[in-house]
């Protein structure tokens, strides 16, 4: 990974930390305990991915940082909200997240749950509230694209095919279709919502980015799968193990680890490949592509 690269992250992950610090409710305003646990839920850890991809797709549209900051924002409290709900007892029943004990733990599952729909909530609130693209039926389009990707027909929907087939066994396809909803669907939205704040994609370079962005969100869950299985709960924040423990399947139990790792690496020169027609323009989503790639394998 490039200085260069490392410095870009850095500084967009700052740029996304003190705006959700701004942009959530102080704790001190009521309901306080609500609030708090909002601000443990999405401050302070995490990687970022999601707005490092809004970013740097912002960046290729010529997208302003104001405009992309804000989609990001909106992006990360959406991934944070199905991180808090995930975890509960009715669904992985996870006790740590990020390296500390999960909402539901630190705080209770009333509130867990509130914080998940309050944090969805404020994600849509902020879209509506800021002047985000050139005209308003871009900025409605935004708009529906991240609703379509938390819903039943993205997020929500993958979790429902999840818990589904627990204890089960899935072809291949079946696990990818599963995983485009589950995962990908976000990812795709963050890459894509970047990317209409700004004008300077034509309809067709705005397909081939999306067949990227479809691509590097498979990519990520394979990565995520081979890690669950291989590194320790240290080292993801998060507990080491639960896929095999609870049955469900993987791209690991499916292909193995080995296998697994073969399938990341072809995903990511069929994400390279949607970007040849940018040329150098898409340096920082490939220099993201490979950190997706190669994070703690």
């Amino acid at each position: 990974m490039t200085t260069d690269f490392q410095e870009w992250a850095r500084g967009r992950q700052e740029c996304i930390e003190t705006s959700l610090q701004s942009l959530l409710p102080a704790a001190a305003i009521a309901p306080e305990r609500l609030h708090g646990s909002m601000r443990y839920a999405v401050l302070g850890g995490g990687k970022r991915v999601r707005p490092l991809l809004a970013f740097a797709a912002g960046e290729l549209s010529g997208g302003s940082e104001e405009r992309v900051t804000i989609v990001a924002a909106a992006v990360e409290l959406i991934h944070a909200y199905s991180l808090v709900h995930d975890d509960l007892p009715c669904m992985d029943d996870d006790i740590l997240r990020r390296g500390k004990p999960t909402c539901h733990v630190e705080y209770d599952e009333a509130t867990a749950l509130l914080v998940g729909d309050s944090l969805q909530s404020l994600a849509f609130e902020l879209l509506t509230g800021s002047h985000l693209a050139d005209t308003p039926q871009v900025q409605l389009n935004m708009i529906k694209r991240l609703a379509q990707a938390a819903g039943s027909r993205g997020m929500a929907g993958g979790q429902a095919i999840d818990l589904a087939n627990v204890g089960k066994t899935l072809s291949l396809p079946e696990l990818e279709l599963m995983h485009i909803h589950k995962t990908g669907a976000l990812i795709r939205a963050a890459v894509m919502l970047g990317a209409h704040c700004g004008n300077k994609l034509n309809d067709e370079q705005l397909e081939s980015l999306d067949h990227f962005a479809e691509h590097i969100g498979l990519a990520f869950q394979v990565v995520d799968d081979v890690l669950d299985a291989e590194a320790t709960t240290a080292t993801l924040g998060k507990t080491a193990g639960k896929d095999a423990e609870h049955n469900k399947p993987t791209y690991v139990s499916i292909l193995g680890v080995s296998r697994a790792r073969e399938l990341a690496e072809e995903l990511r020169h069929e994400a390279y490949q949607s970007l040849e027609g940018f040329d150098g323009d898409a340096v920082r989503l490939r220099q993201v592509t490979d950190f997706i790639i190669q994070r703690e394998f």
